[in-house]
């Protein structure tokens, strides 16, 4: 795909899509537990159980102050509810011994985090700290490798093909972007093609033209 399309796509999409998580947060640790616990979960889920977790648990210190089968029970019906907790665990005791009890604004430092992933790590940079990253989390693999924005076999390689293509300047944008349009329109299963906004410009569908 040419540069071109590919900013006319993020264009268009920008029209109809909000630039920020629809995650309720305060801080980069509450930004950071939340997106923990989206994986494979609603935002809207993850807002319920934060809610109540926040009022209590809002730092990394207090959130090491539950033992893992307790911080289970609480994030019990965000699913994946074992490897969410020993993962928040896990960068809380992080940001305590090697942070100083602060979330680091810094990608790379981010991205050592035990527990944190590289997508987690770009949603907290780009979104918190105002940074230039794009988080590729499932909806938007797939819909940028649909699409023809990349061409890749893991989100990896598709993050960096999205970097090559896309202007710094709207990467952390794109995220939010893509993954509204892959919840929405371009889903995994029966994706709206007819009433898609850029489906004139995406390789997928100009394919079942010809």
């Amino acid at each position: 795909m040419k540069k071109q399309t590919a900013e006319n796509i993020i264009q268009i999409l920008s029209t109809v899509y909000d630039d920020k998580p629809a995650l309720n947060y305060s801080t980069a640790y509450e930004l950071l537990i939340a997106v923990i616990l989206s994986a494979q979960c609603t935002d809207e889920r993850v807002n319920k159980v934060t809610k109540t977790l926040f009022k209590e648990y809002s730092t990394p210190e207090k959130m090491l102050s539950l033992s893992q089968e307790e911080l289970e029970k609480k994030i019990y019906s965000c699913g994946l509810y074992r490897s969410k907790a020993k993962h928040i665990l896990s960068a809380s005791k992080d940001i305590m011994d090697k942070f100083d009890g602060t979330v680091p604004d810094k990608i790379e430092p981010l991205r050592t985090l035990a527990g944190v992933g590289r997508k987690t790590a770009n949603v907290v940079y780009s979104v918190y700290f105002k940074g230039d990253a794009i988080a590729v989390d499932t909806h938007v693999f797939r819909v940028a490798n649909r699409m023809g924005l990349a061409k890749a076999d893991n989100v990896l390689k598709t993050e960096l093909q999205l970097n090559k293509i896309l202007d710094k300047k709207v990467w952390s944008k794109a995220h939010h972007y893509l993954i509204y349009h892959g919840r929405r329109v371009c889903k995994a299963t029966n994706p709206d093609c007819e009433n898609c906004i850029v489906n004139a410009l995406c390789e997928k569908n100009i394919k079942k033209r010809k």
